[in-house]
């Protein structure tokens, strides 16, 4: 699929400027996804991303107030731009179950690189999204940035998600906390794979995301087809 007519717009303003619009946004944006990466969020400044895309400190605030609207605003895009893939995957599916396994399967799956976003990289910003989403909403503020729409494109996915659930059983009575539990599984899993093996049977290996989805769909029907 090319995502090169796709634009992703989100219903919240993280950001003072667009990042879309400039090229100097767009660099922003990369630099900020590598550096994460490399660094971490903790050690992650603006000062230090001002150096690696050839500007000013001056020139990352004009876009971003601080660095958490930052990670926000790239949350917020990841989960958007998930969102967009999971209506795409699923659209034609007649099958309520064959189309939400399909909406696991392209949720962990989501670090795969797409050579048409040029500007970002889904494999590290799904990294990003594995040890630093919970950063995003895990705060004092939460409630304000609730108010302020922060949250909008994490929980519309798991809204559409919730649906697919219902589409299976109307009566299933917790569709969007099945569905928030697997998200949030997710991550945990992979990073369990990789940092704290113990704690999981799934492998840290290119295959962890298979596992991953097989681990989530033993978990999502057999709570679906359960009877109360």
């Amino acid at each position: 699929m090319n995502t090169t007519s796709i634009k992703i717009n989100l219903n919240h303003k993280a950001y003072l400027r667009d990042p879309e619009l400039t090229e100097l946004g767009q660099r922003i944006i990369r630099e900020s996804i590598r550096l994460i990466d490399e660094l971490g969020f903790e050690q992650f400044t603006f000062r230090k991303l001002a150096t690696e895309i050839n500007s000013t400190e001056a020139s990352v605030y004009r876009y971003f107030e601080n660095k958490h609207k930052l990670l926000v605003y790239l949350v917020s895009w990841h989960w958007a731009w998930l969102d967009h893939f999971v209506l795409f995957h699923t659209n034609n599916v007649a099958d309520a179950r064959e189309r939400l396994s399909r909406a696991i399967d392209v949720i962990t799956a989501s670090g795969t690189d797409n050579p048409a976003t040029l500007h970002i990289s889904e494999s590290a910003l799904h990294r990003i999204v594995i040890s630093e989403a919970s950063k995003v909403y895990l705060t004092k503020e939460v409630d304000d940035d609730n108010k302020d729409g922060y949250f909008l494109e994490y929980k519309r996915l798991c809204h559409h998600l919730a649906e697919m659930v219902l589409r299976i059983n109307p009566d299933y009575p917790y569709p969007h906390a099945l569905i928030s539990t697997i998200m949030e599984a997710a991550h945990q899993q992979v990073f369990f794979a990789e940092h704290l093996p113990s704690l999981t049977e799934i492998k840290g290996t290119q295959r962890s995301p298979e596992e991953t989805a097989i681990f989530l769909k033993h978990l999502v029907f057999a709570a679906v087809d359960q009877k109360r």
